[in-house]
Order: structure tokens, then C-alpha cells, then sequence
């Protein structure tokens, strides 16, 4: 097709050079300025996508655009496009519109923009935004890209609390998402997106204080999910229900949600190979992995936040803390589930430290006990001094001994009085007469064959009063009788 009248120099070298596909350079500086040699209409670019200029033999035709500065908006909605785009060191007055059309790779390398609708698009190829700055939305709801999506070093802005920065809802892109050491303002929507080849957002900072950094709840990534190596989130990190069928990182990351109050990382319901939380302060803001499966966590104590919610959560294996600090942090709900204090138990019973095990379970119940009415409160904390809840059967034995000697001591130096005439009773004996006072069961015969006298009275009251506790002590730990019902 021959070239359309009325075109001015830079669109006829476009017009020239799309046959071929060669790169029209109309300047090298970044953006573009509103030059006449450098102005090329957006019709004239998607005339030549939609069909409208010819390929030479043995060449491949494409619009290849570097500094130039373009007027109107590049619409091919609901077209299909059989040629490459590529624009690089670009302006774009207008927001390109590249909704539910199917195209081949697209390209906007170092362009200014104040938009991108890519709603339903289907690319055969990459579609890149890398080193843009975009001013406004980048819309990429329920596109398919087959060649992999790059935004490596994009600047978006947005200050409508009402839109989104990226907003990409039901994105599905294969070969891998690239998002590296951007700058994204405005909060970023993954919604039910499913990203094959991993998602890498190192070095990349999303800020959207006090609302939410990134959505990415249902979203499912194969490989790696690398939010890591100076990645910043200010504001909430949204993963529930989400699945990472590799790693999640956030490994030299920072997390802020703008507010302790707010949630900095909500990953409940989600499912995950690797966790690796290891970022590079402490965590400002809530955590929440309830209901999570995770095979394996490596994390540091240090950057827990005060909340952590990790009811539901189970896993195979922890890497990091020692067992002081996983002590910590089942605990830091405020409000008190058993499970969490179970599958730690579980997990240090598996790997062959029943005596840790046993250790949990016993900060299992002491923390249960702060939620008791005062009277359950006096009765759980006597079957923690005496025999540890059943977990330290020893403690009873050493307070039985103790006991045992005290008696023992006074018995000597104040000998009961016999109730009969001791020819008609067993000889005395102050270790003998200690037991039988100390066991509920008249055992051996002391007990009622000689009355304590004066004040070693009170002595055999408290212990045959101290006997009792013991014996109740040790069958409610032993019975566990005091194991709480699940919440």
C-alpha cells in the first residue's frame, strides 16, 4: 500500500521503514520532546499494526521507534496485530489501548506515558514496559502473555486512592513476571493471577501507605516468587490463599505497613514449598500465615513483629530460631490457640527431641492459664508447681522429699505422744511416722498410734494437708485432666 497523503517527515521514514522493519531514530535523549521532526501521530502507527503497510520479501515488518514523540492514542482495541512493536526512548501524549486485542511482542522501553490498557490482551511474545515512567495505571486484567512480562526499572505513579498502579486481575503470563528495581506508587492488584516461570521483584520498592502494597490473593506462581534483595513493601502485603509452588522470599526485604496496627503480611490459606522471612529489620506491622501449609520456614527471630498469627498453620520443617524463640513465637497471638503450641510439639517430637516436645506442651498450658477464671488460674498454677502438669512427674518426688525430711527433723526433736500404752504400739519412728502422714492411706500404723504434740502439731496438720495435694496433683497430670478441648 502506498503512503497515505499528508504525512510529515518522521511518519514518512516510519512509513518507509516498516517494511523492513528497521528502527526509525528520530532522537536519543529520554523522553521525547514535542519537536515537529520528532512528531509522529498515533493513527499512523496503528494503521501500520492493523495491516495497513506491506512487508518486503524476506524481511519481517514492524514498527521500530526510537525518540519519537507521539501525538493521539495508539488504539488497537479488539484488533489483531501481526507485527512487532518496539519504542524506545518514546512520548506518549495519550494512553495506549491495547485492550482485548491479540498482538505479538510489544515493547515500550524508556517511554513516558500516562497509561497502559492492556485489559484482556493476548500476546504472542513479551510484552515489556521496562525502564517506562507511567503516570496513571498500567491495566493488564485478565491478559495471557505467552513470552514473559518485564518491568524491570518502571516508574508508576498513581495518587487516586480509588485506582490501582498496576491493576492486572486474572493475569496469566508465561516464561516469568520481571519487576525489577521498580518504583511503584499506588499498589499493585495480582489478584487470581497465575505466573508461570516465577515472579522477580527484587530490588523493587511498592509503596501505598496505610492501604494495600500488593493484592495478590488466589494467585498461584510456579518457580520462584522472589520479593527479596532490597524489595520494600509500605503498606500491607496481601497473599491469602495463595499458592507458591517454589520459593517466597523475602530475604534481605523490608516490610512496613505504614501503622503496627495494620496488616504488613496477611498470608493466610496459603500454600508454599519454601518460606524464607528473613528480612533485613523487623517487621513494622501485623503477620498473619493461619491456616497456611508450608513445607519448610526458614526465618530470624529478630524480625517478628509483636502480633503473629500462626493458628492452622502447619509445616514440615523450621530452619533459623532456637527453641527459646519458637517458644516466642507461637506466641505472640494475642489470643491463645492451642494448635500452634501442638505443631511445634509435633515438629520437635518428629525430629527426635521428645524432651522439647514435652517443654512446649508445658508452655502450652501456662499460657491456656492466663485465660482462666481465678479459681482455675490457682489450681492450674498448683499442677504446674508440683508436677509440672504431669510433663516434670519429678517435681512432686522432689517436693515429696523435701517434705519427708522436714518431718523427719521436727518428729525428732518433738516426739508425738503414744494413744496407748506403748507396749500395745509399734516403736516410734520419725521417718516412718513422716510417711504415714504424707501418704493419704494409714500405711504403716504411725499415724494413728502417736498424736503430734505442741507446735509440731501444726507441722503434721501441713502435712498430711500437703499430701493430699500431692496425690491429687500427680493423678490429675498423669490422667491429663486438665488437657484443654480444642478451640
Amino acid at each position: 500500500m502506498p503512503q497515505p497523503p499528508g504525512l510529515n517527515n518522521a511518519e514518512r521514514r516510519l512509513w518507509a521503514a516498516f517494511s523492513t522493519g528497521t528502527t526509525v531514530v528520530l532522537g536519543e535523549d529520554r523522553p521525547a520532546g514535542p519537536l515537529p521532526e520528532r512528531m509522529i501521530r498515533a493513527e499512523i502507527i496503528t494503521q501500520l499494526l492493523l495491516g495497513a503497510g506491506e512487508a518486503r520479501p524476506g524481511c519481517v515488518a514492524a514498527v521500530r521507534l526510537r525518540g519519537a514523540y507521539v501525538l493521539g492514542r495508539i488504539d488497537v482495541s479488539g484488533g489483531t496485530v501481526e507485527h512487532e512493536l518496539r519504542l524506545e526512548q518514546c512520548r506518549l501524549v495519550e494512553e495506549p489501548d491495547f485492550s482485548n486485542a491479540e498482538t505479538r511482542q510489544l515493547r515500550f522501553s524508556d517511554c513516558r506515558m500516562p497509561g497502559f490498557d492492556g485489559g484482556g490482551l493476548r500476546a504472542d511474545g513479551y510484552v515489556s514496559l521496562s525502564g517506562s515512567v507511567v503516570d496513571g495505571e498500567v491495566r493488564l486484567p485478565r491478559a495471557q502473555i505467552s513470552g514473559g512480562l518485564r518491568m524491570n526499572g518502571i516508574e508508576i505513579t498513581v495518587t487516586d486512592p480509588d485506582k490501582w498502579a498496576f491493576f492486572s486481575g486474572g493475569l496469566v503470563v508465561d516464561v516469568g513476571a520481571f519487576v525489577r528495581d521498580a518504583r511503584i506508587t499506588g499498589g499493585v492488584r495480582l489478584v487470581g493471577a497465575r505466573i508461570n516461570g516465577g515472579l522477580f521483584m527484587e530490588g523493587t520498592t511498592l509503596s501505598n501507605p496505610g492501604r494495600i502494597a500488593l493484592d495478590g490473593q488466589n494467585m498461584v506462581v510456579e518457580d520462584a516468587a522472589e520479593f527479596s534483595r532490597g524489595f520494600t513493601a509500605v503498606g500491607t502485603m496481601r497473599l491469602r490463599s495463595s499458592r507458591f509452588n517454589g520459593i517466597l522470599s523475602f530475604s534481605r526485604a523490608r516490610l512496613d505497613s505504614g501503622d503496627p496496627a495494620r496488616m504488613a503480611l496477611h498470608a493466610s490459606h496459603m500454600q508454599a514449598d519454601e518460606l524464607l522471612l528473613m528480612p533485613t529489620e523487623k517487621i513494622n506491622g501485623r503477620v498473619s500465615l493461619s491456616y497456611s501449609r508450608i513445607s519448610l520456614i526458614m526465618d530470624r527471630a529478630h524480625v517478628w513483629p509483636d502480633e503473629l498469627y500462626l493458628n492452622g498453620m502447619t509445616y514440615e520443617t523450621l530452619r533459623g530460631a532456637e527453641f527459646k524463640d519458637r517458644l516466642s513465637w507461637v506466641s505472640r497471638d494475642p489470643e491463645f490457640h492451642l494448635q500452634p503450641y501442638e505443631q511445634l510439639a509435633a515438629w520437635y517430637h518428629g525430629i527426635g527431641h521428645d524432651d522439647l516436645a514435652r517443654k512446649v506442651q508445658l508452655a502450652k498450658l501456662r499460657a491456656r492459664r492466663r485465660g482462666l477464671h481465678p479459681v482455675g488460674r490457682v489450681y492450674n498454677r498448683l499442677l504446674d508447681w508440683t508436677v509440672g502438669y504431669g510433663y516434670r512427674p519429678w517435681l512432686a518426688a522432689a517436693w515429696f522429699a523435701a517434705l519427708l525430711a522436714i518431718g523427719t527433723t521436727v518428729f525428732s526433736i518433738e516426739e508425738p505422744r503414744p494413744v496407748k500404752p506403748k507396749d500395745e504400739l509399734p516403736a516410734f519412728h520419725a521417718l516412718i511416722y513422716t510417711l504415714d502422714l504424707l501418704i493419704p492411706l494409714d500405711t504403716f500404723g504411725q499415724q494413728l498410734s502417736y498424736d503430734a504434740v505442741n507446735w509440731s502439731r501444726w507441722v503434721a496438720y501441713g502435712l498430711v494437708t500437703t499430701g493430699w495435694v500431692l496425690a491429687t496433683a500427680l493423678i490429675a497430670g498423669a490422667t491429663r485432666v486438665l488437657r484443654p478441648a480444642s478451640n
